[in-house]
C-alpha cells in the first residue's frame, strides 16, 4: 500500500472505532483513535498475517499489551479480513465474541488474551525467545500505552528482552501523553521514554506515530537491527481524527451519545473525502 491508501484505511479503521464504542454504549476510543494508524501499518503493510490462516505456524505475531484498546484492534482485523466488519457493532455485547478485551480463544487473529496493564510485553518477551529456541523466523510486535508502562513488569520484561537479544522484538509505545486519570506528566512521569528504553539495551526510534512514512521507516531501521529488542516511541494525539475527543483525556473510556457519534462520523467522513481529492 501507498501512503494515501494507508491513510484511507486508518480512516476506515476509526469509523470502525467510533461505531464499535458508540454500539456498546462503553470502551476506549481515545487510545484506540491514537493507535489506528499504527494498527494499520503493522495490519496492512508491516506483518506476515493471512486472514484466511490466522494460526498459521510462521506468522508474524502481536500482543495489544494495553489491551483496553481493543476497539481499534478489532476494527484492524475486521478491515484485515479476518472476520466481518459488521460485527463491530457486537463490541461487549452479551453473547459476542468481541469482548471488552482480546480474548485469542474465540477472535481470529488475536495471539495473546490481554488487558491487565503491563503484562502483554512479558507475553510477547516470550514468544520472541520461543522463536529464537526453535529457529523461527517470525516477529514479535507488542503496543504499549505510554501510561502502562508506569507497571514495573514492563520493565522486567524489558530487561530480559535486552539480556536474550531479542532482535526479533519491536516493542511500540504509544505516547498520547494521557492515561484515564489525565497527562502522564501528572499521574507518575515516565519521561524521558527513550532514554529509559535505552538504559535497557534497547535500540529506540522517536517518531511522529500518526505519520505513515516515519511509521514505515521505524519499522524498516528495525528490521537491520541485530543483537538488541527494538522500541519506537511513537509520539500521536490521543482521540485522533474526531475533533472534540483530541487530547481530551475524558475520551479515554467514554462511548459517544448518538449525537456526538454522528459529529464524529461527520469528522471522519470529511477526512475520507479529502482523501479521496487527493
Amino acid at each position: 500500500m501507498n501512503t494515501l491508501q494507508l491513510q484511507k484505511t486508518a480512516n476506515e479503521i476509526r469509523k470502525g472505532i467510533v461505531t464499535a464504542v458508540h454500539s456498546a454504549k462503553s470502551g476506549h476510543p481515545g487510545g484506540s483513535l491514537s493507535a489506528a494508524d499504527l494498527y494499520t501499518y503493522l495490519f496492512f503493510e508491516e506483518m506476515n498475517v493471512d486472514p484466511k490462516d490466522p494460526k498459521k505456524a510462521d506468522r508474524d505475531r502481536f500482543v495489544l499489551s494495553k489491551g483496553h484498546t481493543a476497539p481499534g484492534y478489532y476494527a484492524t482485523l475486521a478491515n484485515r479480513g479476518f472476520f466481518p466488519v459488521e460485527d463491530l457493532t457486537t463490541l461487549r455485547h452479551v453473547g459476542s465474541y468481541l469482548q471488552g478485551h482480546p480474548d485469542m480463544k474465540h477472535i481470529p487473529g488475536v495471539d495473546m488474551s490481554s488487558g491487565s496493564l503491563g503484562q502483554g510485553i512479558s507475553a510477547a518477551v516470550g514468544m520472541a525467545i520461543s522463536a529464537k529456541m526453535s529457529g523461527d523466523s517470525y516477529r514479535v510486535y507488542t503496543l504499549l500505552g505510554d501510561g502502562e508502562i508506569q507497571e514495573g513488569q514492563v520493565w522486567e520484561a524489558s530487561m530480559l528482552a535486552a539480556h536474550k537479544k531479542l532482535d526479533n522484538l519491536v516493542v511500540i509505545v504509544d505516547n498520547n501523553n494521557l492515561q484515564i486519570d489525565g497527562a502522564i506528566t501528572e499521574v507518575n512521569s515516565p519521561y524521558p521514554i527513550d532514554q529509559k528504553f535505552e538504559s535497557f539495551n534497547f535500540h529506540v526510534i522517536n517518531i511522529d506515530g500518526n505519520d505513515f512514512e516515519q511509521i514505515a521507516a521505524a519499522f524498516a531501521e528495525a528490521k537491520t537491527v541485530k543483537g538488541q529488542p527494538t522500541a519506537i516511541v511513537a509520539k500521536t494525539i490521543k482521540g485522533k481524527g474526531v475533533s472534540f475527543m483530541e487530547n481530551q483525556a475524558s475520551w479515554h473510556g467514554t462511548a459517544p451519545n448518538d449525537e456526538q457519534y454522528a459529529v464524529a462520523m461527520a469528522d471522519l467522513e470529511k477526512e475520507g473525502a479529502a482523501l479521496c481529492q487527493k
